[in-house]
Parts: structure tokens; sequence; C-alpha cells
């Protein structure tokens, strides 16, 4: 049983529910833009976005945080740290090792993850709604405020922030870039694999808010 929690910003790629207590728009987030006026408007093949988002909101998902680095200005500086609360990410093959994450064209980590390869995911735990929506806030110019109060570890390999208490942590290498639609789906190589906290249960967002199990 899911157990509701209170509205907060919505993870990138989710469709917002309708109706009240949907969360606002995070920012690079919602995998359907809001369609100009008002009212229910069709696609061609017959389904609009308000059911299209009512659709989608009813698919429990578990909720991630992204985080990578951005390149250094210069030799002896180093690049800060982004971070993007997101549900629509996935396992999609064993051998080799790989995962995927949908991410809207344009947003801060489309545009990071086109010249940064290297990225990681904290599958984050029911204690932890308050890191996922955080970093699912629009309109942020920099995420350094975010991490400074979060305990975490810098991964080996992609030298982004791995959040402590997380059930478990992986660092990536993208593989693809795929474009669909108004989203672009990164599939990378997992690189390193842990399990911080691997009893603790895990965080959900269903119909537009984060819950836990129970």
């Amino acid at each position: 049983m899911l157990q509701k929690t209170p509205a907060t910003p919505r993870p990138e790629t989710v469709p917002p529910a309708e109706g009240a207590g949907a969360a606002p728009h995070a920012e690079g987030a919602g995998a359907v833009p809001h369609a100009e006026g008002t009212g229910a408007v069709p696609h061609a093949e017959g389904v609009s976005n308000d059911e299209f988002r009512a659709a989608l909101a009813r698919l429990a998902a578990g909720v991630v945080l992204v985080t990578a680095q951005e390149p250094p200005l210069d030799e002896e500086g180093r690049g800060e740290d982004v971070g993007m609360t997101a549900t629509a990410f996935m396992s999609v093959s064993l051998d080799p090792p790989l995962v995927m994450v949908s991410l809207r064209n344009g947003s801060r980590m489309d545009d990071l993850l086109d010249e940064q390869p290297l990225w990681a995911v904290s599958v984050l735990a029911a204690s932890q709604r308050h890191i996922a929506g955080r970093f699912a806030m629009k309109g942020r110019i920099s995420d350094r405020l975010l991490f400074q109060d979060l305990a975490y570890v810098r991964g080996g390999v992609s030298h982004a922030p791995l959040i402590g208490g997380a059930l478990a942590t992986l660092e990536c290498r993208t593989e693809q870039r795929v474009v669909a639609g108004d989203h672009t789906l990164v599939i990378g190589r997992v690189l390193t694999a842990e399990l911080p906290s691997p009893e603790g249960e895990p965080l959900t967002y269903f119909k537009g808010r984060y819950r836990q199990l129970g």
C-alpha cells in the first residue's frame, strides 16, 4: 500500500496528475508540454494531453537523483556539481549492464550530459523525500547550495556526488543518446554499483505526489 506525502515539485519526466494538489513544473520537467489555452487539446491520433497525463500519472515509479559534474573551466578548477530528480529511469540490459534516463530536451541536465559522458544515479530512500523535492525545484541558477548540507561521497569514476543513505548508487558512462519527441533517452553503461542502505524502503511517485510503501 502506498502512503501519501504532501505535494512537492514534480521530478523530471513525470506527467502531472490532474486536479488539485498536482505539483508544479520542476526545472527541465514534464513529459508533456501544456497546450495553449484551456481545455483538453487532442493530438492527431485523438489522445489529448490531459488524457495522456492522467493515464501516466497512474504509473507508480521509483525516484532517483541524477548527478554529474560540469567540466572545469581551466586545468586548476573543478566544475560545478549538478543534480536532477527523475522518475523516468530504468534498467535496459544485463550484459552489458545498461540503464536509461529520460531528459527533457534543452534542460540543464540534457545540455550537460551532451558534453559530459560520466554521470551518476542515487536511488532515493523514503526518508529522502526532501532531497527529491529540493532538486526538482524550477528556475534555479546554481546547484551549489543544494549540495552544501547533504551527506555524499564523490564517485571514484564519475566524480559526481553519490548521496549518502541512498538505497543504491550507480556510476555510468553514456553509450547512446536517442531523441524521442520532446525528450532525449540517455543510455549509460554502469561502471560501478554500490548499496549504501540496502535494507531501506524506496521513495515512490504516484498521481503527482511522493509516497512511501507501507
